[in-house]
């Protein structure tokens, strides 16, 4: 989905601003520990972690530090799974207790295709509302690619816990003036993409 998280190649953020010193950081350690728990219980996946985080409100996304980031994906998906309702944690928290917006669809793999090493190939120009792993910066790009990953879960359904086969993503090298054209050095981008993304370039 196209949001605040997808700021890959995006400039004129303005300088990063550092929280003043000393802060109270005890919490953190918690917020991390019930993640691990939603992860190794399996009660959600990774895929499904990083979309609830997407999820998040803009202003609250922009505002939010790392970590109650991954606090507010654990508590949504807690709540979404059935495991403690958005009223007790209101009450634990003694106020509102804000949450990821609501879940949308998710989608499948495109039909399975391969692509060999040296072979040029293009970013499929997709718009989703749902979970990509598709920067936006490589959305349309071409590239040749170099290098072939062993098949994983596709996230764009695995984000919205639709079973679907695994598939292998590719290493792509693009030049930086494909992605950002008469506005960078040259250089050579990598980027790991899943196999439904691409196309193959023809003519």
């Amino acid at each position: 989905m196209d949001g605040m998280h997808d700021l890959g190649g995006k400039q004129g953020f303005g300088r990063i601003g550092y929280p003043p010193a000393p802060r109270d950081e005890s919490w953190e350690r918690l917020a991390r520990a019930l993640n691990a728990i939603g992860l190794q219980s399996k009660t959600y996946n990774m895929d499904e972690y990083r979309h609830a985080i997407e999820r998040m409100t803009p202003v609250h996304y922009v505002s939010a530090p790392y970590f109650e980031r991954m606090l507010t994906a654990a508590a949504s998906l807690f709540v979404e799974k059935g495991i403690v309702g958005a009223d007790e944690l209101a009450a634990r928290a003694g106020g509102a207790f804000p949450l990821a917006q609501p879940l949308g669809p998710g989608r499948r793999n495109a039909p399975a295709q391969s692509f060999g090493i040296g072979e040029f190939v293009r970013v499929k120009n997709d718009f989703t509302s749902g979970h990509t792993r598709m920067p936006g910066y490589i959305r349309g790009k071409t590239g040749s690619v170099v290098g072939v990953s062993p098949a994983t879960p596709f996230p764009d359904a695995s984000a919205h816990n639709i079973k679907v086969p695994e598939e292998p993503s590719y290493d792509v090298r693009f030049r930086s003036e494909e992605l950002w054209p008469e506005a960078s050095d040259r250089a050579l981008v990598h980027v790991g993409v899943f196999q439904s993304y691409l196309e193959k370039v023809t003519g």
